[in-house]
């Protein structure tokens, strides 16, 4: 009878935990827009067009960035850096990479007055087009730097 009554309670538990899942996982994925999908060829295709019409102007056509990116150049703007392993944006998480890009620096960092030439692509871009943007982006990193991202977004978490 013991044995019984365990069993039923376990299912009760294992039947509550499956539903759980069934209704959280859904807004969890809705409550953070943000996270990339560099393994998703249609939206690194997608990612790939956006990118050469919104950022290799400044970011180059292939991730380079721009000549002397951390060094402030004679206004007082830094240049823009490189997406690729040189650069520092696989240091940063899925999620601060699509505030930056949607809301701006300055608002990452809380500081309104920080100037930079990143434009805020909030009303350019829907969240669907940045999140294929920075998936494109994150998809051309080796995959010891991809690695090394995946840890920064745990510790994100």
């Amino acid at each position: 009878m013991k044995i019984h009554k365990f069993a039923l309670a376990l299912a009760v538990v294992t039947i509550a935990a499956v539903t759980s899942l069934i209704f959280l996982v859904p807004k969890w994925t809705k409550d953070r827009p943000y996270r990339l999908h560099p393994d998703d060829g249609k939206t690194v295709a997608i990612g790939a067009r956006i990118y050469q019409s919104h950022c290799a102007s400044c970011h180059g056509s292939n991730l380079e960035g721009q000549p002397e990116w951390r060094s402030r150049d004679s206004r007082g703007f830094l240049p823009a850096p490189p997406h690729n392993a040189s650069g520092h944006t696989w240091h940063h998480s899925d999620e601060t990479l699509f505030q930056i890009t949607k809301l701006g620096v300055a608002h990452v960092i809380g500081d309104e007055t920080y100037q930079t030439t990143m434009p805020i692509y909030s009303g350019v871009l829907n969240d669907e087009e940045i999140v294929a943007v920075l998936s494109w982006i994150k998809a051309q990193w080796p995959s010891d730097i991809r690695k090394s991202n995946e840890l920064v977004n745990e510790g994100n978490r």
